[in-house]
């Protein structure tokens, strides 16, 4: 007795756990009381929808639906009142009403169940009304287009129209017809770049959807440049102007922006346009700083930004508080160079700003003006081919008029020669023959820088027939 007593409480357990599990299956996601899968609706009817759920439920509709139309009324429900239901009541539905409408779990958003519901009107095929302004579509690369002209009853076709009249109709392969999308394209090209709108005809009336501009969007940024290529120089007080210039393809929109030290206190003002070329896009945008501070030293970078495409330019500017010239030897103020050398340069240390004007002296006088071979190279002098009488002593001059700053720096350049005998060049290649006994006398001429020292050796014949 006691055995069936046990085995029918095992039993009655096993009942209540398998008519929970077959709950919990049943409602693993929200239930509606309409089994098909889409609704037809005409005008000003009402739509009454019933959800039915294990948890607390919510709904999400077409945008287009009012809440003054709308009416939703939650309760507990089931034999045990453990389950969630909810009423959704839409009167005087419209076109603009077309859609899906959706009963979801409050706490679990991917559970959920939807019916689409078409609100049809003879009169206006689409759900769009046709004298709403323009609608944009942006057609990015690899990527379908869509032109959402859906329409109010599932049995309606239509047809694709570029502007003006050109009609392009669904081939089921690139072309793509869907009551409850649209068209979609699924390759577009550039030739789908314009206006468009979907027309289909009722009772013998050809009506019209709202108008779709289609347009590509490009975010192809070609360089980006400053109009400083090196490092900026600047007095204090003074005005910066820096000019950030992008290219990029047409139909590309940038923003440019400005990272600068004193950004934060709003001490720049920047001004933008842009200029359209045959091939390209110009974009300029321009910061100007009135007057410079010490603390505008730094980095300033232009950065370009289109889509997902970056690209900037940095430039660092320095700032000093008053003009000056630094000027010193590199190496000393004697330089010593050999003769026949290919080229010398002499090139002092000098920093100085604003950009000074140099002028190189030799002996007194202007360097360039007594040799062809001296010409300047920046800062520096440079001597080609070297010679011995380039040796003396050079002096630059450096000045920065307007603010009355003058200095120079004298160098004394030494040109070292190789030695040569004189009479080897000029002497016969066969030796004078003098009588025995007699006296001869022999010389010897020679130059170089530093004076060469001259020594006798004396060689004896060697004897006959050797």
């Amino acid at each position: 007795m006691t055995n069936l007593l046990l085995i029918g409480i095992i039993c009655g357990f096993c009942g209540v756990f398998a008519k929970d599990k077959d709950q919990k299956g049943r409602f693993s996601v929200p239930i509606l009381d309409v089994k098909a899968q889409q609704l037809i609706l005409s005008v000003n009817q009402t739509l009454l929808l019933n959800c039915r759920g294990r948890w607390e439920l919510t709904w999400s509709f077409p945008a287009d639906v009012t809440v003054d139309q709308l009416e939703v009324e939650e309760s507990r429900c089931g034999r045990t009142k453990q389950q969630f239901c909810s009423r959704l009541t839409l009167i005087h539905s419209q076109t603009q009403h077309t859609g899906t409408f959706r009963c979801r779990y409050t706490r679990g958003r991917q559970k959920k169940t939807s019916i689409y519901v078409y609100v049809t009107d003879r009169q206006q095929p689409f759900v769009e009304h046709p004298d709403m302004k323009p609608g944009v579509l942006y057609m990015k690369e690899k990527q379908p287009l869509v032109v959402p002209c859906r329409v109010t009853h599932p049995n309606i076709t239509a047809t694709l129209v570029k502007f003006p009249s050109l009609s392009l109709s669904p081939d089921q392969r690139n072309i793509l017809w869907n009551t409850k999308l649209g068209f979609t394209v699924r390759t577009p090209t550039f030739y789908y770049i314009g206006l468009f709108y979907c027309q289909t005809v009722v009772d013998g009336v050809k009506r019209n959807s709202r108008i779709y501009f289609v347009h590509r969007p490009v975010s192809n940024i070609t360089d980006v440049y400053l109009n400083s290529s090196g490092p900026v120089q600047a007095l204090k007080g003074e005005r910066l102007v820096l000019n950030c210039t992008a290219t990029a393809e047409f139909n590309t929109r940038v923003n440019i922006t400005w990272d600068y030290p004193r950004k934060t206190n709003n001490v720049g003002s920047t001004s933008k346009w842009l200029q359209r070329h045959q091939t390209h896009m110009l974009f300029f945008n321009i910061l100007t700083i009135p007057k410079l501070q010490r603390s505008d030293r730094g980095l300033y970078t232009c950065r370009v930004t289109s889509g997902d495409q970056s690209k900037q330019q940095k430039v660092a500017v320095t700032v000093y508080d008053r003009p000056f010239i630094r000027l010193k030897p590199r190496k000393g103020s004697l330089m010593v160079v050999q003769a026949g050398q290919k080229s010398y340069r002499i090139t002092p240390k000098l920093r100085a700003f604003p950009v000074p004007e140099v002028i190189w002296l030799k002996d007194g006088r202007m360097a360039a003006e007594q040799c062809s071979r001296y010409h300047m190279d920046g800062n520096s002098l440079v001597i080609r081919d070297v010679a011995e009488e380039d040796a003396g002593t050079y002096t630059v001059l450096v000045r920065i008029q307007e603010h009355g700053l003058f200095q120079n720096l004298t160098l004394t350049l030494v040109v070292n020669v190789s030695p040569e005998i004189g009479e080897k060049v000029v002497s016969p290649k066969d030796s004078p023959i003098v009588p025995r006994g007699s006296r001869h006398a022999l010389h010897c001429t020679s130059h170089g820088v530093p004076p060469p020292h001259i020594q006798w050796r004396w060689h004896p014949c060697p004897p006959k027939g050797l």
